[in-house]
């Protein structure tokens, strides 16, 4: 595939601002327009002096008693003279007939099944009745964090080994694609600090070939039902260090940016790495809680797996799914990945196809036991 640089900075600009499950700073909601007001001066006095009167009623105490300014605070404007965006502006609430049904027992495949209804679907024949594969070795674990929309762990995604190999990925490469081997990842800084973007995203990504992950195309096809590689976007390895986060965002695509593959209906995110609840580095979804009644958040697992949905299946976006990736305080590690309702043309790195992945990928679902 034909590749130049002005693709590479549209594709890498395109990230910058949608770019992954932890990553994707501003869609096309609509912001309520910005209401406020100033006060108004007081009467200067003509510094002549009054006459005595007599002590009277209250109200006629208050009624000339001399006005008092009251000060409002101007809005604060950015340097185009708009007022400042802020989370509460950019992202409004939810209706107040949003349905919004959380998780209050135990994972059933039944569960699952109906909360999915609306959903891609999801390879049901690998589950038994309490949504556990039935395989030897280590199964994976389907446990449905929130109903409504629905959010899945799935629990042994990943083996320790292939976390480490995922994290040595990152490792590999270094910023300028033109010094880099035909099959390795893309580096890029993804700080986002756009005022008219709002989210704030500061972390390192790298763009890998499809050849480069063969366990994730795998495992992503299976749970998927089989799901056509096509539809895949480009795999991300995903580094956020000490200090380093994403705000809120969603991971739908604007509509201006549909014709390459349709709308996003799945994000697929692995941990690579365990952090503890002080570490940060949670998954946060703003509008869904959990059992306790807190904001529902995925902590990070090594291994672990976090699947939901920035649309239903007919590409409908789905605005419940407003999440962000807090403050790290220590290194956390993720891959990551988005499914398309239609074929995906890959963009970088540079020579990146589906095709190339292919023979890898059938040969890994011959060694995981898959065929």
């Amino acid at each position: 595939m034909k590749f130049s640089i002005c693709k590479l900075s549209f594709a890498v600009a395109l990230h910058n601002c949608y770019g992954d499950a932890e990553s994707q700073p501003f869609l096309s909601k609509s912001t309520p327009a910005f209401a406020g007001g100033f006060g108004t001066s007081s009467t200067q006095k003509n510094g002549k002096k009054s006459k005595k009167k007599k002590r009277g009623l209250i109200s006629e105490e208050l009624a000339l008693s001399p006005k008092v300014e009251q000060k409002v605070q101007d809005p604060e404007l950015d340097r185009f003279g708009l007022p400042v965006r802020t989370a509460e502006n950019f992202f409004p609430s939810l209706p107040a007939e949003t349905e919004i049904i959380g998780m209050d027992q135990e994972t059933s495949l039944d569960a699952v099944q109906k909360a999915m209804s609306k959903y891609i679907q999801l390879n049901y024949d690998l589950f038994d009745e309490n949504a556990v594969e039935e395989v030897h070795g280590i199964p994976w674990k389907l446990k449905l964090l929130h109903q409504s929309p629905p959010v899945l762990e799935i629990e042994n995604f990943f083996t320790k080994d292939e976390c480490e190999k995922y994290m040595n990925i990152a490792n590999e490469v270094g910023q300028d694609p033109e010094e880099t081997g035909s099959n390795s990842p893309l580096k890029v800084n993804s700080g986002t600090f756009s005022n008219l973007a709002l989210s704030k995203r500061t972390s390192t990504t790298w763009f890998c070939h499809f050849s480069q992950v063969p366990t994730l195309l795998a495992k992503a096809k299976r749970l998927l039902k089989n799901l056509p590689l096509k539809q895949m976007e480009e795999a991300q390895i995903v580094r956020y260090r000490t200090g380093e986060q994403f705000s809120w965002h969603y991971d739908e695509i604007p509509t201006a940016q549909l014709e390459n593959g349709g709308q996003r209906i799945a994000t697929l995110l692995v941990y690579l790495n365990t952090l503890e609840k002080k570490n940060g580095g949670g998954t946060i979804f703003r509008d869904l809680k959990d059992a306790t009644g807190a904001e529902l958040t995925m902590r990070p697992k090594q291994g672990s797996a976090l699947l939901f949905f920035p649309a239903f299946a007919d590409g409908t976006p789905d605005d419940r799914t407003l999440h962000k990736g807090e403050v790290a305080v220590e290194k956390k590690m993720i891959a990551q990945m988005w499914i398309h309702e239609k074929e995906y043309i890959p963009v970088i790195p540079k020579g990146n196809t589906h095709e190339s992945a292919t023979e890898l990928v059938n040969a890994k679902e011959v060694e995981l036991g898959y065929k």
